[in-house]
C-alpha cells in the first residue's frame, strides 16, 4: 500500500555510488506506516544506520551518545563499565566525534543514515540541534543522510534562521480498501479470508468515519471478532448468515467505539463488563426478534470528540468576551461598573451560531477537559471528523461554527444513549462560575 512512498524514499536515499540527499522529512498521521517502511528499507538493504526515538532521547546528550553508539556498534555493558563511545555535552563535541573517531567508516561511498522518530520533540531542545541535523552532511563533510519522522507538518518546525529545507515525503491516511487489505493479513486460523474480509467491511462501516488509525482498528477487529463468530461456534448460524452475525456483534461494536483512543480498561476487563450487561444485550436482541427496528442515524463519537463538540457549541453561542469570565479561575478583581438598567438582548440561540477561530475552540476544550491532554495530530484530526459528520461548518478553512441546534435531540443523535456524562461539564461550570444553563451549556441525561 506504500509503493509510491517507498519509491520516493529510495530515490532520495540515493545509490551507494552517488550518495544520498542531506535530509528527508517524513510526515503523516499516526499508524500510517512511516517508521515501518523506513526501518524495512534500511534493514533489507543492510544499510548502516542509527535509529533514535526522540521521546526516549529527551536530552541532547542522550541523543548524541545514542547515535554514536549505534554507528560505532558500541553497546554499554558490564565488560566496558556501561560506558558510551564518547561523552557529548554539546553539538560541537558530537560533530567532532563524527569527523574524527568515525571517519574511517564514513569515508566510504556508502551513505550512513540517522533516523530520528517523533522528531517534533526536537523542538523542545536547543534550536541549534534541529538546524544542525538538517545540515549534518554539510557540517561533517561526510556521506550522512538525516531522516526525520513526525506526525505534524513542517511549518510547525520553522523557528528563526539557519534552517535548511529538507525533502518531503507525505504518508496519507489509508483508504478503506487499503485498511481491509492490511487487516486481512491478521486473519485468525480456522476462518477463510473471504469471511474475514466481509467482517472487516462491517467493522469499517462503524469505525471508518471515526478513526483510520490502523492500531485502533486492529484492536477493535480482534476484540469483536469472537462476538461475531459466537453464533457459528454455538451452531445456530453459518458463515453465510452475515445478517444474523451482524445483529449479534453490532451492540458490542457500539460499546467498543466509546473507548477509541482511550484505554480505560483492558480487553479482559472490557469483556467482563460486556458479560455483566448480558441482560441489556438480551433485551436488545429480543427487540430485533420482535421486529422493532433500532434507532437509526446515531453517530458514535470518541471521548475527546464529544468535548470538542461541546467546546464548539459554547464558542458559537457565547460571546468571546465572556471566555475569560467562564473559563479562568483567578482573573483578579472585577471592575465596578455603574448600575444601569440592562438592555433587553435577544437570545443567542435565536440569533443562531456565530463563527469562531480554531484556537478559541481548542482553548475552551482544554478548559473543560479534566485531564491533561497534549496537543497531537489525533486531537486535531477529530476536528476534521466533526466537519465530515456535518457537526461543524467550516468557513475559509480557519473559521468554524457549530451546526447543531439547542435541542437535545440533535446532540443525542451524535452521542447515543448514555455515552457522554455531561454532569462533569455541568459540575465544572457550577464550581467555577454561575449557573451554566444561561451560558449555553447542554444537558443530556445518561
Amino acid at each position: 500500500c506504500r509503493e509510491k512512498q517507498a519509491e520516493a524514499l529510495l530515490r532520495l536515499m540515493g545509490h551507494p555510488e552517488t550518495g544520498a540527499c542531506q535530509s528527508i522529512f517524513i510526515y503523516g498521521h499516526a499508524s500510517t506506516g512511516k517508521t515501518l517502511l523506513v526501518s524495512g528499507i534500511l534493514t533489507t538493504l543492510h544499510l548502516r544506520h542509527a535509529y533514535v526515538n526522540a521521546v526516549e532521547a529527551y536530552t541532547t546528550r542522550i541523543l548524541f551518545e545514542t547515535i554514536l553508539n549505534q554507528l560505532t556498534r558500541t553497546v554499554p555493558c558490564a565488560d566496558n563499565g556501561f560506558s558510551n563511545f564518547a561523552n557529548c555535552d554539546n553539538m560541537c563535541d558530537f560533530l567532532r566525534h563524527l569527523r574524527n573517531e568515525v571517519s574511517e567508516d564514513l569515508d566510504s561511498p556508502t551513505p550512513v543514515y540517522v533516523v530520528i522518530d517523533n522528531a517534533e520533540r526536537l523542538r523542545e531542545l536547543d534550536p541549534v540541534v534541529l538546524a544542525a541535523f538538517l545540515r549534518l552532511q554539510e557540517l561533517t563533510k561526510k556521506h550522512i543522510c538525516v531522516i526525520l519522522i513526525s506526525e505534524i507538518v513542517w511549518e510547525k518546525f520553522r523557528c528563526g534562521t539557519g534552517f535548511c529545507e529538507p525533502y518531503f515525503v507525505h504518508f496519507p491516511q489509508y483508504s478503506q480498501d487499503e485498511l481491509v487489505k492490511i487487516l486481512c493479513s491478521y486473519c485468525p486460523k480456522g476462518y477463510s479470508e473471504e469471511f474475514y474480509t466481509r467482517y472487516l467491511h462491517l467493522l469499517l462501516s462503524v469505525f471508518f468515519t471515526v478513526t483510520r488509525n490502523l492500531r485502533e482498528l486492529q484492536y477493535a477487529a480482534q476484540l469483536n471478532f469472537p462476538k461475531f463468530c459466537a453464533p457459528i461456534v454455538e451452531g445456530s448460524a453459518t458463515e453465510s448468515d452475515i445478517h444474523k452475525l451482524w445483529r449479534n456483534v453490532e451492540p458490542h461494536m457500539r460499546k467498543t467505539l466509546q473507548s477509541v483512543y482511550l484505554r480505560e480498561v483492558t480487553s479482559a476487563q472490557f469483556e467482563n463488563v460486556q458479560s455483566r450487561e448480558g441482560e441489556a444485550d438480551g433485551a436488545t436482541s429480543r427487540g430485533h426478534e420482535t421486529g422493532k427496528a433500532p434507532r437509526r442515524g446515531v453517530v458514535e463519537l470518541p471521548f475527546y470528540s464529544r468535548f470538542l463538540l461541546l467546546a464548539a457549541y459554547m464558542a458559537s453561542y457565547n460571546p468571546p468576551g465572556t471566555d475569560r469570565k467562564f473559563f479562568v479561575k483567578n482573573q483578579g478583581k472585577m471592575k465596578r461598573r455603574r448600575s444601569h438598567k440592562p438592555k433587553e438582548k435577544p437570545s443567542n440561540h435565536l440569533l443562531g451560531p456565530k463563527p469562531f477561530p480554531l484556537n478559541r475552540m481548542m482553548a475552551i476544550f482544554y478548559a473543560i477537559v479534566d485531564e491533561q491532554v497534549a496537543p497531537s495530530a489525533m486531537i486535531f484530526s477529530q476536528v476534521g471528523i466533526l466537519c465530515m459528520n456535518v457537526v461543524l461548518s467550516s468557513f475559509f478553512s480557519f473559521l468554524f461554527s457549530c451546526a447543531l441546534s439547542y435541542g437535545t435531540d440533535d446532540f443525542s443523535n451524535f452521542y447515543g444513549t448514555g455515552i457522554l456524562m455531561l454532569k462533569v461539564v455541568a459540575a465544572h461550570m457550577r464550581r467555577r462560575y454561575h449557573s451554566p444553563q444561561q451560558y449555553g451549556c447542554i444537558y443530556l441525561t445518561s
